[in-house]
């Protein structure tokens, strides 16, 4: 009988999802965990890659068990069995054909970026202290929207079948953080923003590829036309460098 389940983790522990020898993955840390739960080999398939250190709110997996299984029980057993970085949020019985990773059809990212230093934000937020034309980078992400060819963003190595994906939603706000809201946190409107974007699919590496040319445009190192020009060029070198992956969240999986 097929399973899915719904989880949330901190990636800074981790080498990313997939399994990947001499290093710790979250798909390796759930697998065990299920494997002693139920007292059977098992094997998990997520719904996409995160790597090293990016963190998942909602994240979804399905598992195969030839063991009738108590969803809540289950669920208790492994937030018991996996670290105090990964929490199971549900368990529950899936279509025989559910596929959590081929049957997505939205993924939505958020990155997170302070604008001076702050202590209480640096472990999930980028610290960036140029200054930023927003407006500029909510132009260029306009260029994102529809349907691409990605490959400029794609890290050497994705080995995607295809590099084309359709963009639904992208752009940056400023967001307020808990202690800023609730504690009177010196700061200004601007020190704090969010980039969300979500697709039917993303290529390795992408959503902090595309984060990276956004801010070079918004300090000013490029036009917002300088957008355009990447996507058209299909070169990995003519895009921005890649963000740091702490401050980077998948946080919807839509089916």
């Amino acid at each position: 009988m097929r399973y899915s389940v719904t989880l949330s983790y901190d990636g800074s522990g981790f080498s990313g999802w997939q399994i990947q020898p001499n290093a710790s993955s979250v798909q390796e840390a759930l697998e065990r965990a299920l494997s002693l739960a139920l007292r059977e080999t098992v094997s998990v398939t997520g719904a996409g890659r995160t790597d090293a250190g990016v963190n998942a709110i909602g994240y979804v997996a399905h598992f195969d068990s030839s063991k009738p299984i108590r969803e809540e029980e289950i669920a208790c057993k492994l937030n018991a069995i996996l670290p105090s970085s990964v929490m199971i949020h549900e368990v529950k019985i899936a279509a025989d054909d559910f596929h959590a990773r081929f049957d997505a059809r939205l993924r939505r990212y958020n990155y997170f970026i302070h604008r001076k230093k702050d202590p209480f934000v640096r472990t999930y937020s980028y610290l960036y202290t140029y200054p930023l034309d927003v407006e500029a980078m909510n132009q260029a992400c306009q260029c994102l929207l529809g349907t691409h060819d990605f490959s400029c963003f794609e890290k050497a190595g994705g080995n995607s079948k295809t590099s084309i994906c359709t963009i639904f939603e992208a752009g940056w706000k400023p967001y307020v953080p808990t202690h800023v809201g609730v504690m009177d946190y010196p700061s200004e409107p601007t020190d704090y923003l969010v980039f969300t974007v979500s697709a039917d699919r993303f290529l390795r590496n992408m959503v902090r590829a595309i984060v990276g040319t956004l801010l070079d445009i918004g300090r000013g190192r490029y036009p917002v036309s300088h957008m355009e020009e990447v996507l058209a060029s299909g070169n990995r070198s003519s895009a921005g460098e890649s963000v740091p992956g702490h401050a980077l969240f998948l946080s919807k999986v839509q089916y």
